[in-house]
């Protein structure tokens, strides 16, 4: 049976597509989000070959920076100070605790919460990347210059503390990054 053709064909085929459609906003090469994703993937190009020689990935390596900063924490205060979903954190201090880098009790608060801290293998470790790690921010330093690093530090604070009061979708999501 032949199909009949559509209002938009010709004789000889589909019609021929017209100029892009183009939305009404930013290009999308030029949007916040996807600069600063940019931006963050030009930093952390730098860094993952030395977690990967370490045997960690991006996501393990903040979580233990993160608990090297606090004596312990709460798992959920960590999911967020680590910008990490519960789900995706739940895996990762599995893998840690199984590693022996962290340590894992009950909350004294609550005993169906969790509190983890890191463990004196995990430290060890911590002081192992960390001179990559510093000689990594000091090319990044020498190349961008320390001026501009610590104004645009300044700057992504003042957008973050600006934004903060904006109403997300969803507070609760944050970016997994897998």
């Amino acid at each position: 049976m032949a199909r009949k053709k559509s209002s938009h064909e010709t004789r000889s085929g589909p019609a021929e597509a017209g100029p892009p459609r183009r939305a009404p906003m930013r290009e999308f090469s030029r949007s916040l989000p996807m600069s600063l994703l940019r931006a963050r993937e030009a930093v952390m190009r730098q860094f993952r070959p030395s977690l990967r020689n370490h045997g960690l990935t991006e996501q393990q390596w903040r979580i233990l920076r993160a608990l090297s900063a606090v004596d312990e924490i709460e798992v959920t205060e960590l999911a967020h100070m680590a910008f990490l979903l519960g789900p995706s954190l739940s895996r990762i201090l599995r893998d840690l605790e199984g590693r022996q880098l962290i340590e894992r009790k009950a909350a004294e608060t609550d005993a169906r919460r969790a509190v983890v801290s890191i463990s004196a293998k995990g430290l060890k470790l911590i002081e192992a990347v960390a001179p990559t790690s510093e000689a990594i921010y000091a090319e990044i330093t020498r190349r961008f210059g320390s001026r501009k690093l610590a104004e645009l530090q300044e700057m992504l604070g003042g957008l973050e503390a600006s934004l903060a009061d904006m109403a997300a979708a969803d507070e609760g999501e944050v970016e997994a990054d897998e």
